[in-house]
Formats: structure tokens, sequence, C-alpha cells
């Protein structure tokens, strides 16, 4: 035990940005899911993933945070290859929660317990988070009996609570009311604002105005064009991306 709070204290000085991906390639089947794409997350903002269904979005991010290997190509992480002992420095919350059996207090709590944070900080940095977040009157109750909205901002508020340098949302808002949605948002806004990095994918083009500071758009695997919001909205390069931003079916 004391020798994982050692680790987890050494990972929580060490940085892990820009997260930088070379050449990434993942090959299933014979089929290219992944096609040589060149990306670099550093510095703050809010980086928006957007694209068609089935254009890689979800396993780039995947890749970038060290859960899938690629097939070709490498993953650095502030120059040297993604390990356990940084993970906790990627915040990772997929489209649908995925929470313990256990109190919401004690999911958040078990994720503080992984990165290595002492046990005598755990109770407080949690109750802090889940506050932070309008989450505080629930801390009692069982995670899984929540609503799909306040699940998901506890899956936001657990994976904050490690303090990651880089937050990444796997389309978050995703079937949740307006209510939630707004929730959610707000929270983002917030830590982006605090200097954390934030990856978003979303197909909500709205929220790619509200959040994003960049656009990156994926077609076929393909990283096609990564460009400042508002450019990227008024006049993107490829006839893929204009074709998508009108709305229509882009195969």
């Amino acid at each position: 035990m004391q020798r994982a709070l050692v680790d987890g204290s050494r990972a929580h000085r060490t940085p892990i940005l820009p997260v930088i991906g070379k050449d990434l390639t993942v090959e299933r089947g014979g089929r290219h899911i992944l096609k040589a794409i060149d990306i670099e997350v550093g510095g703050t903002g809010t980086l928006v993933l957007i694209g068609p269904n089935g254009a890689g979005k979800s396993l780039l991010v995947r890749v970038l945070a060290g859960l899938v290997r690629p097939s070709r190509g490498e993953v650095t992480w502030a120059g040297r290859p993604p390990d356990r002992q940084r993970a906790p420095k990627v915040g990772f919350v997929f489209q649908r929660p995925v929470l313990l059996r256990r109190s919401a207090l004690a999911n958040v709590e078990y994720a503080l317990a992984v990165a290595g944070f002492a046990r005598s900080e755990r109770a407080d940095r949690a109750s802090a988070a889940l506050t932070r977040a309008r989450l505080s009157h629930l801390a009692q109750t069982p995670a899984r009996v929540l609503s799909g909205g306040e699940q998901q901002l506890l899956s936001i508020v657990r994976a904050l609570a490690t303090e990651p340098e880089i937050l990444i949302l796997d389309e978050p808002t995703s079937n949740l009311d307006p209510a939630a949605t707004a929730a959610i948002e707000h929270l983002v806004n917030a830590v982006r604002a605090e200097g954390t990095r934030v990856v978003l994918i979303t197909h909500d083009l709205g929220q790619a105005r509200r959040l994003g500071d960049e656009v990156a758009f994926l077609h076929r695997g393909r990283l096609m064009e990564l460009s400042p919001r508002d450019a990227f909205l008024a006049q993107p390069a490829s006839a893929e991306a204009r074709a998508f931003l009108r709305g229509e079916i882009v195969l």
C-alpha cells in the first residue's frame, strides 16, 4: 500500500502534456479504422472532435488515452510512452456512465484510491468534488439509482477528482435532457477556464460552438482538418466537412 501511495504521489507531479500521436493507424479485420493520424493535444482550451458515425473519433481518443494500442504509430505523453503511473492525469468519461455499486461519494473515493491519494485525503477531496458539481445532497445515494444526467455528471466529477491535466469526454450529453446538458456544459467550461485541457466528442454542432476552441474533423478514419472553431465553422477546408456542416449524409 505504501508503494502505491508513493507512486500515486509521483504521478500527481509528473506532467503528461502534450499528448502527441504520430502516424496512428488501427487495423481490424483487414480494415483500417484509423489511418496515419498525426495530432498534438497540448496547451489549454477545448478541442472538439466531430465527424460522421464510424469516423474513428472514439477510437482515436482511446488510443491517445493509452486504452487501445495502435497497429502502427506511437503515442507519447510529455515525450514518453503512456504508462500506468501517469494514467490518473488522463480523465476519461465514456458516453454511457460506468459506475460502481456503491454510493456517489464512494465512487469518487475509489477513483482517488486508485490514483494513489492518501486515505486521509480521500473523503474531503471527494466531498469537495461533489459539492462543486452540486451533487453533495446525493453523496450517500447509490450511484446506479441516480438519473441519467446525475450519473454522467458524477462520472465527470469522479474523473476530475484526481486533478487530471486532460479531460476526455466521449459524447457526455448524448440523450440527456437540456437541464442535464446545461449542468455538464457549465462544469466543462469551469474546468477549461482553470486550465484543464478538454477533448470533447460531440455530434451537436451547437455544443461545438458553445464549448469549442478548436475543432478536429474526422472522416473514414482520417483527420481531415484541425483548426480554430470560428475558422472551421465559417469555412471548413474539406468538401466532406462542408457537407457535414450542411447536415448532409457524408459517406
